[in-house]
């Protein structure tokens, strides 16, 4: 998997170009949303098998888990400020379905574990991207804090931390631009 650090960024680097009226709750929102997949760790303290379709990068990695996710917070946080019956809300929830399957989609691109089941329930198979140049991240607080984090943290830094902070500047610019032409 990748580290919760590059999850949050990504998260934070698609959203960043967004609308100034956009709640600042939204933010917050995408980036846990980015990271909430890998809570399924916790079932490796209670039986449940890496392969497993619970375990990890199963069903919680999946693009259903990602819709309903999204669509739950959309819901739960907002309903009145973001309604989905409108191009706004609507807009927002694709944002925040792209910020949640962004995890599977970078835990795919990973040189470890078992792959990612992006289709669960309905097919558990475990899928990797043709391309995993992301070094996997270690699982748990200890293991993370060591060499093997520092090296895993700084190939995220390279290859996934460059492209995404080129994403949010080219959305930044775009928006800039945007404004200057409705001045005008």
């Amino acid at each position: 998997m990748a580290t919760i650090f590059t999850h949050s960024l990504v998260a934070l680097c698609v959203t960043g170009g967004l609308h100034s009226r956009t709640p600042r709750l939204f933010y917050v929102v995408a980036a846990l949303s980015s990271i909430v997949p890998d809570l399924d760790v916790i079932g490796f303290r209670h039986g449940i098998a890496y392969s497993d379709p619970l375990g990890h990068r199963g069903l919680s990695h999946s693009l259903l888990f990602a819709f309903l996710w999204s669509f739950l917070c959309m819901e739960l946080f907002f309903r009145n400020s973001l309604p989905l019956n409108t191009l706004r809300g609507a807009a927002h929830f694709f944002l925040l379905f792209a910020c949640t399957s962004s995890h599977g989609l970078l835990d795919g691109l990973t040189d470890g574990g078992l792959g990612v089941a992006y289709f669960a329930p309905f097919d558990n198979t475990r899928y990797f991207l043709p391309w995993r140049p992301i070094a996997v991240s270690p699982i748990g607080a200890g293991a993370f804090f060591s060499e093997r984090g520092a090296r895993v943290l700084q190939n995220e830094l390279l290859i996934v931390w460059s492209w995404a902070v080129s994403l949010l500047a080219a959305s930044l610019c775009i928006r800039l631009v945007y404004r200057r032409r409705q001045k005008n």
